[in-house]
């Protein structure tokens, strides 16, 4: 079996206004569209998607209460990034830091309050 991609799916109640927030204030690209429920953003040569639900989704709180992440973008220059992030507008839960593990890290939300690290290693 050849695996050629892995694409998760982070719940949102406004699908307009993730698409926006995910193509306007992280920079990322709208792939598609499929109806007025479910788009595709590309992050590079990657992608992950957006599905409108009913309701928030659950595993926020979860995620946000032990640290954990809902997508990690490994990135080539996590300070310019940090810095484009904020000129448009995204707020930081967590600046610019090195981690015990060898990689420069901030961690963000996005408009539905998954909690998103960008990283790159540490030179």
């Amino acid at each position: 079996m050849e695996v050629r991609a892995v694409i998760p799916q982070l719940r949102t109640t406004d699908l307009e206004g993730s698409i926006a927030f995910h193509v306007e204030r992280l920079g990322f690209a709208l792939a598609f569209r499929h109806g007025d429920f479910y788009a595709g953003i590309r992050a590079g040569q990657q992608e992950y998607h957006l599905k409108l639900a009913d309701r928030p989704d659950p595993g926020i709180a979860e995620v946000t209460a032990g640290d954990h992440f809902h997508l990690y973008f490994k990135v080539e220059d996590v300070a310019a990034c940090a810095e484009a992030l904020r000129g448009r507008g995204v707020a930081l839960v967590r600046d610019l830091h090195e981690t015990d593990w060898g990689t420069r890290e901030f961690v963000a939300r996005d408009d539905q309050g998954h909690t998103l690290y960008f990283g790159a290693p540490r030179s």
